[in-house]
């Protein structure tokens, strides 16, 4: 059965930012999400792929007009390109509400950097993935403009299907890889790598061969790419992305634009890394979930829904929306939750004006249903709960959990009809 637009809609609310490429046996592209996501401005990747020895544009960011002004001076360069840092795509066709259209402009004059940088910062600007108010502007990225004669595809990632990273690269590079992979699969080239071999010459120059790189420029990207691996290891990577990958007329190879993501297990020892996240674009609700490892995804209904376990909580929005109700919400729990999440979640839920109802819907496979009775109980004495609650525990220690959902808040126990499971009608 196809997934419905509600599953459809959650589906990349969770993949977000993050979204992760994995190119299975027949170049289909399936993605996965980890459990929060890392948003890093444009640049914080160059400047993390900098320090591993990859080449990018020469560089400087600014927050004011003048410091724009003098980066310009400094690059020395013979075209120069500013980009406004947010993290939504579609820049280079947004608008500011200063009246200045697109967040991406090229100029020779290095003098003009300072005026246009005066009516990017400070303003917000509009895009195809911003809010309709757009999003405040606070940093510029001042670079050298290059010119780029051709654009390949270069990417690693970890592949469940190869059980660790593999190296995946065309070269048609510049555009959506999907597209290429779904029009094109023969144009596709995978590499699966040894984890503890790491990348070895001859793969990163049949890589660098099968994306188009000939004579000394061949022997240039393969060390890009082994260089890029580098990274990949360093900074506890699940996904290094470069589109485009190109090559000047000077004879140099250019990562021109990467999108790195981080293994969010691996916090503990990237703690230099993960304070670069920029929280400041989230959904303030998203990022107030993800102090408390919950998976929030704010959508346009009136019934919330509190449900641990993304496929579960995926199917309970559907039959939400095929029962003709509207999900408020996309809330997942995820296993080993503790009462103090469960009463944060309940805080998130209530707060939002829309919600008329509640449905949790959690099954005690992966978590303790009197964990979640107990928070919910709580949530209910303290939060003075104004909304119908409909509470589905099923599982491990459902029973438990039901009994005291029914002594504690007087909740009142119906059975569902043909031997649905117990539920509790608030």
């Amino acid at each position: 059965m196809a997934a419905s637009i509600v599953s459809q809609t959650v589906a990349r609310g969770l993949r977000g930012a993050s979204a992760k490429h994995l190119f299975l046996d027949k170049f289909k592209c399936a993605r996965v999400s980890s459990r929060r996501w890392l948003n890093l401005q444009e640049y914080q990747s160059k400047k993390l792929m900098q320090e591993s020895g990859v080449t990018v544009q020469r560089f400087y960011v600014a927050d004011n007009a003048p410091d724009a002004l003098q980066a310009a001076k400094r690059l020395g360069a013979k075209e120069i390109v500013l980009k406004a840092q947010i993290l939504a795509g579609g820049r280079g066709k947004g608008v500011f509400d200063s009246g200045l259209k697109g967040g991406v402009h090229l100029t020779k004059d290095p003098s003009a950097v300072g005026e246009l940088a005066n009516r990017m910062l400070g303003y917000s600007l509009t895009t195809k993935q911003t809010p309709k108010e757009g999003v405040k502007v606070k940093t510029v990225m001042v670079a050298e403009a290059l010119d780029i004669t051709r654009e390949t595809y270069f990417a690693i990632l970890m592949d469940r299907a190869c059980n660790g990273p593999v190296m995946v690269g065309s070269p048609q590079g510049g555009m959506d890889i999907e597209e290429v992979a779904d029009k094109t699969p023969e144009l596709i080239f995978k590499e699966v790598i040894d984890i503890f071999e790491g990348v070895r010459d001859d793969q990163a120059l049949r890589m660098a061969a099968n994306l188009g790189f000939k004579g000394p420029l061949e022997r240039q990207a393969a060390d890009q790419i082994k260089r890029l691996y580098d990274l990949f290891l360093k900074v506890d990577a699940t996904q290094v992305e470069v589109n485009p990958l190109g090559e000047t007329p000077e004879g140099q190879v250019v990562c021109f634009d990467a999108k790195i993501n981080f293994d969010d297990n691996a916090e503990f020892r990237q703690k230099a890394v993960f304070a670069l996240d920029d929280m400041s674009e989230s959904d303030p609700t998203e990022t107030e979930a993800a102090k408390w490892d919950l998976k929030y995804i704010g959508l346009d209904g009136n019934i919330a829904c509190f449900v641990n376990g993304a496929g579960l909580a995926m199917a309970t929005c559907d039959i939400i929306d095929l029962h003709g109700g509207k999900p408020a919400n996309f809330l997942d729990l995820g296993g080993g939750v503790k009462e103090k999440q469960v009463y944060e979640a309940f805080k998130l839920l209530t707060a939002d004006p829309k919600v008329e109802a509640i449905l949790v819907n959690i099954f005690g496979g992966i978590v303790n249903c009197a964990i979640i009775a107990n928070g919910i109980t709580k949530a209910c004495r303290e939060l003075e709960l104004k909304v119908p609650l409909v509470v589905r525990l099923e599982g491990g220690y459902s029973t438990g959990g039901q009994s005291l959902l029914a002594t504690t808040t007087k909740i009142t126990m119906e059975t569902a009809l043909i031997g649905s499971p117990l539920t509790c009608v608030c």
